[in-house]
């Protein structure tokens, strides 16, 4: 059993793909959530709701790039990387908006909401196009 663990993780690098294609999923949904907080919190609600959608962006983009460094060295390294970089993420994403509170355009209610619907609608909406089989790891085929 440690020998397993001690070994790389074989097959292709999906993460980096599964994390671009929800970068590209962000696109349309960015729009909405701009224009909604726009409506409910002026060009300021825009503009946290932007800020937010990046950070949601980069968080998924840095996540698949920790996952596909550390499955190359091990299995216990990935496992070990998923869960310390999801702490570590966590704590950047707090750093992130608390380094901004103060800022005159950033408006918390709309960043907060955007930081949390944005991650939990990608999510769901990345779910329905994941394989889950071995033949086909990573994005389902079209067609």
């Amino acid at each position: 059993m440690t020998t397993a663990l001690a070994q790389p993780v074989g097959g292709p690098a999906v993460e980096i793909a599964v994390a671009r294609d929800l970068a590209r999923r962000a696109v349309p949904l960015a729009p909405a959530a701009i224009g909604v907080c726009a409506v409910f919190w002026g060009l300021h609600g825009a503009l946290s709701s932007a800020y937010g959608l990046v950070l949601v962006v980069a968080n998924f983009m840095l996540a698949a790039a920790l996952m596909t460094w550390a499955a190359r060295i091990s299995l216990a390294v990935m496992l070990g990387t998923v869960l310390a970089g999801y702490i570590a993420r966590l704590a950047v994403l707090t750093l992130a908006v608390l380094a901004v509170r103060g800022a005159g355009w950033v408006e918390l209610v709309p960043l907060g909401l955007t930081l949390a619907v944005t991650h939990l609608s990608l999510l769901v909406w990345e779910a329905r196009h994941v394989s889950l089989t071995l033949a086909f790891p990573g994005l389902r085929p079209k067609g």
